[in-house]
């Protein structure tokens, strides 16, 4: 029965690391869209993380750097499959995008419903709450490559 349960567990983690490889890279691709580089600067352009960027580089310029972070995000969670610091590294840089595009959510406008507040969300509230998921699958991907790395120098 362990011996299945070990096949589960292969099998749940790398069906969680394709995911996430692909939603990095959908979302990465995108970024060099100009739809999508116009939606990002909504939120990005006023944040002091990413603000700096939009007068150096302007708007697509700005989103071309996030898309390239994200596809790299994605390329290092996918070697993951293969390199367990890949994997570990990866996956950090997963838990480090959602951590801040959910912070985003501070401040941000209509994230709460007008006229209705906690706990209905608008529509950034909408846009960015899949992003717990996302930080908790990334951050299953970063344990699974320390465990990995754990296991093999013991």
């Amino acid at each position: 029965m362990n011996a299945n349960i070990g096949m589960y567990e292969r099998g749940v983690a790398a069906g969680l690391r394709w995911t996430l490889v692909l939603i990095f890279a959908l979302f990465g691709t995108a970024k060099f869209a100009a739809y999508e580089a116009q939606g990002v600067a909504t939120l990005a352009a006023s944040y002091p993380l990413f603000g700096w960027m939009y007068p150096l580089l302007g708007e697509r310029g700005a989103s071309n750097v996030i898309g390239t972070i994200e596809l790299a995000t994605g390329a290092m969670i996918a070697a993951g499959a293969w390199s367990t610091r890949a994997g570990l590294v990866g996956g950090l840089m997963g838990v480090a995008t959602f951590y801040i595009t959910l912070s985003f959510a501070i401040g941000a406008p209509a994230f709460w419903e007008s006229g209705y507040d906690a706990p209905f969300l608008g529509r950034t509230g909408q846009f960015l709450i899949k992003d717990v998921v996302l930080l908790a699958a990334c951050a299953a991907i970063a344990v699974d490559g320390l465990r990995r790395m754990i296991d093999r120098t013991a």
